[in-house]
């Protein structure tokens, strides 16, 4: 028999609490709550599915438990109570997870019918996720953070290109992720059993890479006092990332491109020839087509390379991403160095959003890693950012006071806004709300907000 569901219910008015109480327990299992640090308390306890909780109360208010709330693992579903329907409600509520808004008074036809369809789809975005989990894990690709479209491209990529045997460039700036995209490419292959071999070309002197790259004979140079054998070699049946491919010197390049057409090569020093079956991923931060345009890297080794490209956007390109890598670097780091970090401040997660990044997510990460160690309290704020990013950012101007708009008008004016700004494109504006794909549908029909209005449309040339 299938459990019932647990539904918090988080008011300081006790009439509400009780009213709630008692249209609801027929169906569900109820716990009551005061304030939010109560609601805290018992989520604590146990697992609870559903958080009905009032936007104002004295204390913690409801915006600042829902995203505590969410901060936790398994994340309930969050809908607030108020009767304050102001466009910065709507915006904040979004930004923290909020699933949706009720009005007070409450429409009780309207709640069983949203805790209804809430909970259907938290069980199919559930199995959705632990089925994901599991191809990511199988894939190499669950240390690529990303939900941005640019992403999925890059994901699809991925997916698409790895069983085959074909050479891949990956184009990007550094601290884009290239090596992660390297070790999903090969978690992903026929070759996932072979090995994954990694050279970090600029890293080397010309005759150590050479030996590095292709091993040596005993005696092929002073030092050289026992056969070794090089990356080529040790890759065999697997696969070999050549990381800033760019830096490699022209001698080296020549001995490179041979291995690409003919799957031979020769020791340093050596006389026998050597047969491979290597995979190469090469990777460069650098523009190829420009360096064999000014004499700097071999036209023909530039095509064998160029079969297929993977472009790794910076993070400023998808700064919708960044507050999903803030969370998992926050969890990540929190472990690490065993402190009790229960999430960060929407005013720090937006300052950090209007960076530019440009060392990209090595950045990021290293920034979110200074913060969780000297942390100031157990919640993130704008107080524990590195002075340089908050001096690096424009203030933003203040918004204009307006008229005060409803739930619905607000969230409506925000939708419609972020696809604007998007063009249309749903996946980005899902991503710059703050919500699921899935959760941006169905408030569309919700709206009713025509198809052709909102509608992907490509980009124009």
């Amino acid at each position: 028999m299938k459990k019932r569901p647990v539904i918090l219910i988080v008011d300081d008015e006790k009439n509400t609490r009780d009213g709630l109480s008692r249209a609801l327990r027929s169906h569900y299992d109820i716990l009551l709550a005061e304030n939010g640090q109560k609601a805290l308390e018992l989520a604590g306890s146990r697992t609870i599915d559903v958080v009905l909780s009032d936007v104002r109360m004295p204390g913690m208010d409801g915006l600042t438990l829902t995203q505590r709330l969410l901060a936790r693992q398994p994340q309930p579903i969050c809908i607030l109570l108020t009767a304050y329907g102001t466009i910065e409600t709507a915006v904040e509520a979004m930004k923290r997870g909020a699933y949706d808004f009720l009005t007070k008074p409450v429409n009780l036809d309207r709640l069983d019918l949203l805790l209804k369809r809430a909970l259907r789809e938290h069980d199919i975005e559930t199995e959705n996720r632990e089925l994901h989990e599991q191809l990511d894990s199988k894939y190499g690709l669950k240390n690529i953070i990303g939900q941005s479209a640019p992403m999925q491209e890059v994901f699809d990529m991925i997916r698409q290109v790895a069983p085959s045997r074909a050479t891949v460039l990956i184009q990007g700036e550094s601290g884009t992720g290239k090596e992660l995209v390297a070790k999903a490419l090969h978690q992903l292959s026929p070759r996932v059993q072979g090995p994954y071999v990694p050279v970090h070309c600029a890293a080397l002197s010309h005759n150590l890479l050479e030996s590095e790259l292709f091993g040596h004979e005993k005696g092929a140079f002073t030092g050289a006092t026992e056969r070794r054998r090089g990356r080529f070699e040790m890759a065999d049946g697997g696969t070999l990332f050549l990381d800033e491919i760019g830096e490699i010197d022209p001698s080296i390049q020549v001995k490179t491109l041979r291995v690409l057409e003919e799957r031979k090569f020769e020791r340093v020093g050596g006389q026998e020839t050597l047969d491979v079956d290597v995979r190469l991923v090469a990777a460069t931060n650098r523009n190829l087509k420009q360096m064999v345009e000014e004499g700097k890297f071999r036209e023909d080794l530039f095509y064998r390379l160029y079969v297929v490209v993977i472009h790794l956007p910076p993070l400023r390109e998808r700064a919708g991403d960044v507050p999903l890598l803030i969370q998992h670097f926050i969890g990540e780091y929190a472990r690490e160095n065993a402190r009790k970090i229960e999430g960060i401040t929407p005013e720090a997660v937006d300052l950090l959003s209007a960076y530019s990044w440009p060392g990209n997510v090595r950045e990021l990460r290293n920034v979110l890693e200074r913060m969780v160690v000297l942390a100031h309290s157990e919640r993130l704020s704008v107080r524990d950012i590195p002075a340089a990013i908050k001096d690096s950012v424009q203030t933003r101007p203040a918004p204009k006071p307006g008229k005060e708009l409803s739930i619905t008008e607000a969230e409506k004016q925000l939708i419609v806004k972020a696809l604007d700004a998007c063009g249309g494109n749903r996946t980005q504006a899902a991503a710059q709300l703050g919500i699921s794909r899935r959760t941006l549908h169905r408030k569309l029909n919700e709206y009713g907000l025509h198809a052709e209005e909102t509608a992907d449309r490509a980009p124009s040339s």
